[in-house]
């Protein structure tokens, strides 16, 4: 065999070594996924089971597109430079063209303007900032779960059926809890005119001095509270409440505290009659939340909390927006995902062409006691759609240069 014949044959190979490694390349979907996964336990560890079952369940369904769906996952740090520098080493290392995650409404707000700049689609699955989706919001993002003002307004009726007119209000000094605070402020203010807020207490997120807070609560005088804290600083706070009776005769009105997450740590000590958003884990007895639980329970041998649900959806949103594209082009996606319904463990949902915004809902309840354990009851699920801004309002929000 001559040496031009060898030759011959090293080309060939190389080439169809080169064409295989293309197939192969081209037989998944890859999907960027990054969270804030070692300082945020409670919520993502849950989170993060509940989209593998989601990939599992898709890609053994036959996947999208006749291509399984592959997921790179990051852990942004906590920290939104170094989110932004992960988002774009899953976009320039990794190839993806689809982010989605994060969980901290200042580092959700970070990738969508990286989204927006880098002209990348983002399905932020958790950060509950009204920004992203209105004030900060651009043609490339999208959010799954309930904002800040969404949640907020869920609870006003409960929080107008106290009658009470000095409300004392606390939160993490960060985008979450300033929005929150600055939603209730807003709505309270629109139905009940004379209301007062007579004192703010805003802690570093994870570094709340409980005793002070609750302290200045109780010189404060209010007549209820509203309360955003959430994971080890909401037990801080209860601990220290109940102890020097600052709950007592004052109604609490709560963002997120009847999520399993949060309340399971506080055991008996959880305050009974705080009116919540959350998850009922156990009490919901739908056909569709039933199916995802048995599956889960099945597949994990635990119970869902509710970043298992958030998880598992944001990749079924995904996968049902690939396939109503037929591509994962991101104009082709973005298109798809305006007005995308997505069947989920809570019922339909769909996201809305106008800001983006998903309207699936939240659970609002009140906190009780059960065999030494806390959990919601007297609760209603309230649909998203119900409690957003029309069209012609998220007008006035979103920038008009999108």
């Amino acid at each position: 065999m001559t040496a031009r014949h060898l030759g011959t044959i090293a080309i060939a190979a190389t080439l169809a070594l080169s064409i295989g490694h293309a197939a192969s390349a081209q037989e998944t979907i890859k999907i960027g996924e990054l969270n804030s996964y070692k300082s945020q336990t409670a919520f993502l560890d849950p989170y993060k089971k509940g989209w593998e079952m989601a990939i599992e369940e898709i890609n053994a369904g036959g996947g999208v597109l006749g291509k399984k769906l592959e997921v790179v996952s990051r852990d942004d740090g906590s920290n939104p430079g170094d989110a932004v520098r992960v988002a774009d080493e899953l976009v320039t290392r990794e190839g993806v063209n689809i982010l989605a995650g994060t969980f901290l409404s200042n580092i959700g707000l970070a990738v969508t303007e990286f989204a927006g700049k880098k002209h990348v689609f983002f399905l932020a699955a958790e950060p509950l900032t009204d920004k992203i989706t209105w004030q900060n919001g651009n043609k490339y993002t999208f959010r799954l779960r309930a904002t800040t003002y969404m949640q907020v307004a869920m609870l006003m009726p409960s929080a107008l059926a106290a009658k009470k007119k000095r409300w004392a209000l606390v939160y993490p000094n960060f985008e979450y809890g300033q929005a929150a605070v600055a939603a209730f402020k807003e709505l309270m203010k629109a139905k009940q005119p004379d209301v007062e807020f007579v004192t703010e207490q805003a802690p570093p997120l994870g570094g709340v001095d409980a005793g002070a807070v609750v302290q200045a609560i109780d010189d404060a005088k209010p007549d209820a509270i509203f309360n955003v804290l959430f994971g080890a600083d909401l037990a801080k706070f209860v601990r220290e409440g109940n102890t020097r009776g600052v709950f007592k005769d004052r109604p609490v009105v709560s963002l997120l505290s009847g999520e399993p997450e949060y309340l399971d740590p506080l055991k008996d000590e959880t305050p009974v009659g705080w009116m919540v958003t959350g998850f009922p884990w156990n009490k919901i007895k739908t056909p569709e939340y039933m199916n995802f639980l048995n599956a889960y329970q099945k597949k994990y041998n635990d119970y869902p909390r509710l970043g298992s649900i958030v998880g598992y959806v944001t990749m079924k949103s995904i996968a049902a927006g690939i396939a109503k594209a037929g591509s994962t082009d991101t104009d082709k996606l973005i298109a798809a995902f305006k007005g995308l319904k997505v069947d989920g463990p809570f019922g339909p949902f769909m996201y809305r062409a106008s800001d983006h915004q998903a309207t699936m809902g939240a659970f609002v309840g009140k906190l009780a006691l059960e065999n030494g354990k806390g959990t919601m009851t007297d609760f209603k699920y309230v649909d998203g759609a119900s409690v957003l801004p029309s069209d012609e309002e998220v007008k006035k929000l979103r920038p008009a240069t999108e």
